[in-house]
């Protein structure tokens, strides 16, 4: 019998309809958005993340890390460029730390501050630069103050729009809708 509980624990958590309907929709988005970006060549920064810390807000570790594995695959088949495992893997941990952080906790400044720190140092800077060396055979330590650079102007702006996004009155609705 307690390996029938043990088992049970490491499924997904089930959903509802309305549940499954919110994350394909929120899914959807994230494809459509990541299609936009705002800046230039150097800083180049996309609104997916605010999609990210929502499913995981919402759903959790385990669906997030799924959804952003999944978002992954199709948006790189969508647009034909190459596919690289390694960024997947940085969209699924990048999930994870906003579930950690997030996922049935109360939104506060100390947890957006610490989950997007984490994703902007160990994801951003560090493990992508090192799938963009893989892929292009650039030198990694050339690619690494440009790309750190880049994370110190964007991850403040990252913060407040994440904190935002979550305290707004429509998403916390919406989340008490999902919670029922």
């Amino acid at each position: 019998m307690s390996k029938l509980k043990t088992m049970a624990k490491t499924q997904l958590p089930k959903l509802d309809t309305l549940s499954m309907v919110t994350m394909g929709v929120l899914m959807a988005l994230q494809l459509v958005i990541s299609r936009f970006s705002v800046g230039n060549n150097f800083i180049k920064v996309s609104f997916t993340f605010l999609i990210v810390a929502l499913i995981a807000k919402w759903f959790g570790p385990w669906w997030g890390m799924l959804t952003a594995a999944v978002v992954d695959v199709i948006g790189t088949l969508m647009t034909g460029g190459p596919f690289f495992i390694g960024f997947t893997v940085s969209a699924v941990l990048g999930s994870l730390i906003y579930a950690v952080f997030l996922y049935r906790q109360p939104v506060s400044w100390w947890r957006v501050i610490g989950a997007s720190v984490l994703i902007a140092l160990l994801v951003n800077t560090l493990l992508n630069t090192l799938w963009v060396t893989i892929m292009y055979q650039t030198p990694f330590w050339s690619l690494l103050p440009i790309r750190a650079l880049k994370e110190l102007i964007v991850t403040p702006v990252q913060i407040v729009l994440v904190y935002l996004l979550l305290k707004s009155q429509v998403i916390q609705m919406i989340q008490a809708r999902l919670n029922k």
